[in-house]
């Protein structure tokens, strides 16, 4: 059975600064480093998926238009031992994209995390230091599709199944 997410993707621009950033963090925290093509905001994680419900959650669609995010400070949760970069404030369409979808996900019978939807971007996995909450040079992406991906268990890699454009 998969594991499946849907998550937006910063441009390669955006998605190059993390990088350096996850890099830098790994060098003064400890950890590995996320690879650059899989730093993503994960919207909505599903977990293990019976293989024939797979069908189901790749037809998810909502409408929504594209959301311009900003990161501009990092930090790092205690019990996951990541490093992140974090977006804030929390872009008005983002949170309603994140509705949208949790509520379509709901109808079709998906059960979500109970917890509250903090947006961030891993960089950093397996810290042996904990970073405090500090400010960085911007970074700015506009999220302009939805993809819903499986997780290559065992190997780091996620593979794209589907997926929309934001209007």
């Amino acid at each position: 059975m998969p594991r499946l997410f849907f998550a937006v993707w910063p441009d390669d621009t955006a998605k190059a600064r993390l990088s350096a950033h996850a890099v830098e963090l790994a060098q003064r925290l400890g950890g590995r480093p996320v690879p650059a093509e899989n730093i993503h905001l994960t919207l909505a994680f599903l977990g293990t998926v019976p293989d024939e419900r797979v069908s189901e959650a790749m037809a998810v669609r909502v409408k929504q238009p594209s959301v311009a995010l900003t990161c501009d400070f990092v930090g790092s949760f205690r019990g996951a031992r990541v490093a992140w970069a974090g977006v804030e404030p929390v872009p008005e369409g983002l949170v309603t994209l994140y509705h949208l979808l949790a509520a379509e996900l709901h109808v079709r019978g998906f059960d979500l995390e109970e917890r509250r939807f903090v947006p961030h971007l891993t960089l950093v996995r397996k810290i042996q230091q904990l970073q405090a909450r500090t400010p960085v040079e911007p970074i700015r992406w506009v999220a302009r599709s939805v993809q819903l991906m499986r997780t290559e268990l065992g190997t780091g890699r996620y593979a794209r199944l589907g997926g929309w454009r934001l209007r």
